[in-house]
């Protein structure tokens, strides 16, 4: 991380923004305990720690972990008892769950693709029998 990007601070709406975001989701967040942002009088101002955090937190939503799973998992890097190695290990054993579960997805729409192409087949099939009309 360079100066300039270790410095850095982001405004509400410029973290809203960036992320793509609405900045009620960074208040909720922020409500939940995941972010913590300074406070500059009204200003909200969110630091490298809350950006990084913000990363995770949409990531793992995007992987379809819950806000609970998605604060063990963050918190774990902080407790001294678990550190970042902790924190590395629970997340790959989440991820190769979501794997699995992502995997095991993609056979069942296979083979429900499959079988939609097939009976679309059958009808045009059975369109093509019948007389115009």
């Amino acid at each position: 991380m360079t100066a300039t990007t270790k410095d850095r601070t982001w405004s509400v709406r410029e973290l809203a923004d960036e992320f793509g975001v609405t900045t009620r989701t960074l208040r909720f967040y922020e409500a939940e305990g995941l972010l913590s942002p300074l406070r500059i009088g009204t200003s909200r101002v969110y630091s490298p720690r809350d950006h990084t955090r913000l990363v995770l937190i949409l990531r793992g939503k995007r992987f379809g972990m819950s806000l609970p799973e998605i604060r063990k998992i963050i918190e774990m890097y902080d407790d001294a008892d678990t550190g970042e190695r902790g924190q590395l290990k629970a997340l790959l054993g989440r991820l190769d769950q979501l794997a699995e579960d992502l995997r095991a997805r993609r056979r069942d729409l296979t083979r429900t693709l499959t079988e939609v192409d097939q009976v679309a087949s059958q009808c045009r099939s059975r369109l093509m029998e019948l007389p115009n009309g």
